[in-house]
């Protein structure tokens, strides 16, 4: 297959929201939807990975049973869950994008400024810079002030050569590599990863406020669900 398989990572359990967030509602969808759907309109997606728990492998929503959608069970820690999808991802991509399925207002520009930088050094990454002071404390103390020149918020889709992140998944497996995400693979090997401009828009969705924030953002007009089959959504 020639471009890129999309893997959505969607097996977490959403403890700290009490239930399973990626299909929670937002915008007359579940969140889990509004990244398929981008991932599905965006040209140089082949197919879309999705990550679900186990249990939920067997009997997934209708709306993720598109032909261009398949899933696959997740494991036990977030890199556990990212390393089922690579590895279920057709073998003949050129390049693998890994989501997160708690950003739902990921961008079709985003996309393609990770696969470019992709190609350029065999990964890439969004960051968005980190504009805050940031305190280092200890025993409800601030001991420190951290420099931000720098820093950066790293997000997803993260992008890789499809070879590369195959194999940096396999040894993370036998060495047992809890990293938090896939670019941190990169690094524990000295590969080189690129940085490109990351969006503001595509926020994490981890915690109450964060629902409370996305669903504002889109019932105040902000931000619009992608239409299936294209990536209409993102700001107006």
């Amino acid at each position: 297959m020639k471009g890129a398989s999309a893997v959505i990572v969607a097996a977490g359990k959403g403890e700290r929201l009490g239930s399973a967030k990626q299909y929670l509602p937002l915008g007359g969808i579940p969140i889990l939807q509004w990244s398929v759907r981008t991932f599905a309109g965006h040209p140089g997606v082949g197919e879309i990975v999705v990550v679900l728990p186990a249990e939920q492998v067997a009997e997934p929503p209708d709306w993720l049973t598109a032909s261009s959608v398949r899933c696959c069970p997740g494991g036990k820690t977030r890199r556990e869950s990212a390393g089922a999808g690579v590895l279920a991802a057709d073998p003949g991509a050129e390049f693998i994008l890994i989501h997160d399925a708690a950003r739902p207002f990921v961008s079709s520009a985003v996309i393609d400024r990770v696969l470019a930088g992709a190609s350029r050094s065999g990964a890439a990454l969004p960051v968005l810079p980190v504009v805050d002071t940031i305190k280092r404390t200890e025993g409800g103390l601030v001991v420190d002030t951290v420099a931000r020149s720098g820093l950066g918020r790293a997000q997803t889709p993260q992008a890789f050569e499809a070879r590369l992140i195959r194999g940096l998944h396999a040894r993370a497996s036998e060495t047992g590599s809890i990293a938090s995400d896939d670019a941190a693979l990169c690094e524990e090997a000295g590969q080189a990863v690129t940085v490109v401009e990351g969006d503001p828009w595509n926020l994490k969705i981890t915690t109450r406020a964060d629902l409370d924030l996305a669903n504002w953002l889109v019932e105040s007009g902000r931000l619009r669900a992608p239409l299936s089959g294209n990536v209409a959504g993102g700001p107006v």
